[in-house]
């Protein structure tokens, strides 16, 4: 019966710190084998922690230009300097097998996505409070004043597009 069900994608979005990859690995946790995280490629430097083909699939950024000039990218977006995307390929075979394929993208991906996608579920994380934000961004410790600040001018923007543009949004 699986082989014959249709996939489906969700997109989940939201700012950086609000807890996107956490609500992603308790919904794969509770369904299991049905759904499945797709894994963007990215020409962000590969840290100790990375895992290839698990966290990302690192590429340089040559590489990167050539997936999109080959229309081998669903969508892409360049996030403070390093470029991001979801691999076509990958994404039609799980949908192919009858998996509910998540996308953790920001909202100029889900865009384009649902464009490609029309019955796409899109889903809007939004953080409880501007504060709430600001102290899981800043605990994390990996952004300089700047970026810090970068980072939570982006999340104004991306939450009024989210609220505008997504069927659901929650907190």
């Amino acid at each position: 019966m699986k082989k014959n069900r249709k996939g489906k994608i969700v997109v989940i979005s939201g700012p950086s710190g609000v807890g996107k990859g956490t609500i992603c690995e308790e919904v794969i946790k509770r369904l299991g084998d049905d759904v499945q995280l797709s894994i963007s490629v990215t020409t962000r430097p590969q840290t100790a922690q990375d895992i290839e083909g698990e966290d990302y699939y690192f590429v340089s950024r040559e590489e990167f230009e050539r997936l999109i000039k080959d229309n081998k990218l669903l969508e892409y977006a360049e996030v403070f300097g390093n470029f991001y995307g979801t691999p076509r390929d990958k994404v039609d075979q799980l949908l192919k097998q009858g998996k509910t394929v998540i996308l953790e993208i920001d909202v100029q991906g889900g865009r384009k996505v649902k464009k490609i996608y029309p019955d796409a579920e899109m889903i809007f994380v939004i953080p409880p409070s501007k504060e709430q934000l600001f102290e899981r961004i800043s605990s994390r410790g990996r952004d300089d004043k700047r970026a810090l600040e970068r980072r939570l001018n982006c999340a104004n923007r991306e939450i009024e597009a989210g609220k505008k543009f997504y069927e659901q949004v929650c907190c």
